[in-house]
């Protein structure tokens, strides 16, 4: 849903407001606020208002769980940045494959409604991860996916049950809302629970491929943080994309 002039201006203004409100509030380096308010517009232009809100409600969740007793993760070394912003390479990790989403809809309409679910899912990757890791990280103790060996907290491939728990909980609230968003501005074409359920299944599944892919090859030095995200995400797509195979929605 290509957006008109008039609104396309104004949600792109509104973008870059946003933004600067993040920047000024030290959630984004000053970089990754211009990342983000670039792919942000091309978002919302290419895509629509649902697209963007969406992105916009991963963005404000991620800083407030990363935010959350911030002063116990800097003690412990855990936080992001020097105070939990987050900078140009998080940033690109995360909205990579969501603009790509949203191009590929712009390019082909027809494909609206499995972008939606592919889009979904790929946010509540990013949901999940953020959750599991800003919340989970504050358990005290974690265990490595691989060999269940206890490892210190904020290791890479480190889970605990409370990582889990807050996962779920980011890849299912990212789904409901998603399901709602769409069905609100009356252009899903998927139903809200296929939408819903995929997309919590999806991302979650993805959180742990994450977790493996910390401990097999970021742990190694193969892969970067950033890298590592942005593999994991494109997981959380191809997942979704076998389920909607597997259960006959894809179309």
């Amino acid at each position: 849903m290509v957006l008109s002039l008039l609104p396309a201006f104004l949600a792109s203004m509104a973008t870059v407001a946003l933004a600067l409100a993040a920047i000024f509030v030290r959630a984004l380096t000053p970089v990754a606020g211009a990342v983000a308010a670039a792919f942000g517009i091309v978002i919302v232009v290419t895509a629509g208002y649902p697209f963007l809100i969406l992105l916009i409600l991963f963005v404000v969740a991620s800083v407030l769980v990363t935010r959350y007793r911030i002063d116990d993760k800097r003690r412990k070394h855990l936080q992001e940045g020097a105070a939990g912003e987050r900078g140009v390479s998080n940033v690109l990790a995360h909205i990579l494959v969501p603009t790509g989403l949203a191009v590929a809809i712009f390019a082909s309409p027809s494909f609206f409604g499995v972008g939606a679910v592919l889009y979904s899912s790929a946010l509540a990757f990013g949901a999940s991860d953020t959750f599991a890791s800003e919340l989970g990280v504050l358990a005290g103790k974690a265990r490595s996916i691989l060999t269940l060996r206890p490892v210190a907290p904020g290791t890479n491939g480190g889970v605990s049950l409370a990582g889990h728990v807050w996962g779920f909980f980011g890849a299912l609230t990212t789904g409901v809302i998603s399901a709602a968003l769409f069905w609100a501005f009356g252009t899903s074409t998927v139903a809200p629970l296929v939408l819903a359920g995929v997309a919590t299944t999806a991302g979650f599944l993805a959180c742990q491929v994450d977790s493996v892919l910390g401990e097999t090859l970021e742990n190694r030095g193969y892969l970067t943080k950033g890298a590592t995200n942005l593999l994991a995400m494109l997981a959380a797509v191809a997942l979704a994309s076998g389920l909607l195979v597997l259960g006959g929605w894809f179309r």
